[in-house]
């Protein structure tokens, strides 16, 4: 597989002894340098978690910022450092917010900072909304692909929650080869439904839309279901629902109860990221007092050491790494870098002389 987790031909970090620069990206530069680049991006993820699982990573626990008087609210940082020819490292700063949506704001927004590996100096800070919608969605295709591989190809997509995370999936499974004979939509939200379903129209996405009023109707008349919502609790309940061995991205993490889980094949990003703060595989744990349901990771699966299998459904449930960030955030730089359009805050760094 080529490598894909650097893009310049020279590295753009600051060199030691140098002055250190920063630069500010904004979004609109980052969905610039990512925009129609979905089966090159998917490639990049899959160095990264192949990167991840031979150890060529630092990706700690993420930490949860949360609030008495904002109970449904939370900002999560994720720090890490990648190796490879990337050589970064940074954090990525992520708030949660559900209720902006009550007055058309999305729920998340983030920055992501790069540091330099050789002097720790930060030299970039990165709109990260776009980022981690990318990561998310490019991690999400990748499953998709490689859980199928051994079982008959899905046909019939289901989204179930139709935000921002949902669209950029579908842009993401689009754009990486699937296409599909029926699309289903499913959300509380009619605004966002419409939403959603015009996204479709203007993508022209393959295959005949519906919208369902009915969850299980959703899930029932798909074999690739996608879980994309804000639920903090699980919801759905009923291993029933699932008796046609469907494909699962679990992406949202809290939508499945223990009993869905229990009756299914689990494959997860990271293991002990995942079954923590409450993840529906953390629950799991929590009731069975063990990890025996899962059946590996996604690195397994890329590494031939796990399959999913024909007769249950599979679930994959991803918490989401800042290795991944940390490997889309510097490909951008590396774009906007290439294409001469840094934006350098002259001066950032003060006094730069260790004794003035």
């Amino acid at each position: 597989m080529t490598d894909m987790l650097s893009t310049a031909t020279e590295p753009d970090t600051p060199h030691a002894g140098s002055v250190p620069s920063f630069a500010v990206i904004s979004g609109k530069q980052v969905e610039q340098a990512l925009g129609g680049r979905e089966k090159e991006l998917v490639d990049l993820v899959e160095a990264t978690y192949r990167l991840h699982g031979a150890g060529d990573s630092v990706n700690p626990p993420s930490y949860f910022l949360r609030f008495p008087d904002r109970p449904t609210a939370r900002i999560i940082a994720l720090p890490a450092s990648i190796g490879g020819p990337a050589r970064v490292d940074g954090l990525k700063w992520i708030s949660s917010f559900p209720d902006n949506v009550r007055t058309g704001l999305p729920r998340a927004s983030a920055v992501l900072i790069l540091n330099d590996h050789d002097t720790g100096y930060p030299f970039a800070c990165l709109e990260s909304s776009v980022i981690s919608a990318t990561r998310t969605a490019a991690s999400a295709a990748l499953a998709a692909d490689w859980l199928s591989r051994t079982r008959s190809r899905p046909r019939r997509v289901g989204f179930f929650g139709t935000g921002l995370i949902a669209r950029y999936i579908h842009t993401f499974l689009a754009g990486s080869g699937w296409t599909f004979d029926a699309v289903g939509v499913h959300d509380v939200s009619p605004d966002s439904t419409a939403g959603f379903c015009g996204y479709l129209r203007q993508a022209g996405a393959t295959g005949q839309v519906t919208v369902h009023d009915s969850a299980e109707d959703l899930v029932r008349s798909s074999d690739l279901v996608v879980f994309a919502t804000v639920a903090g609790r699980p919801h759905v309940t009923a291993p029933g629902w699932f008796a046609h061995n469907p494909l699962v991205l679990h992406v949202s993490l809290r939508d499945l109860a223990p009993e869905v889980l229990l009756a299914s094949a689990n494959f997860v990003d990271d293991v002990e990221h995942c079954l923590k703060a409450d993840t529906s595989p953390h629950l799991v744990e929590q009731r069975t007092g063990n990890r025996d349901f899962l059946n590996g990771t996604l690195y397994d699966v890329l590494q031939g050491r796990a399959a999913p299998p024909h007769d249950q459904p599979v679930i994959f449930s991803p918490f989401g790494l800042g290795v991944l960030d940390l490997a889309v955030g510097k490909y951008v730089y590396d774009q906007v870098a290439r294409a001469g359009e840094l934006r350098l805050i002259d001066d950032f760094f003060h006094d730069l002389r260790r004794y003035g």
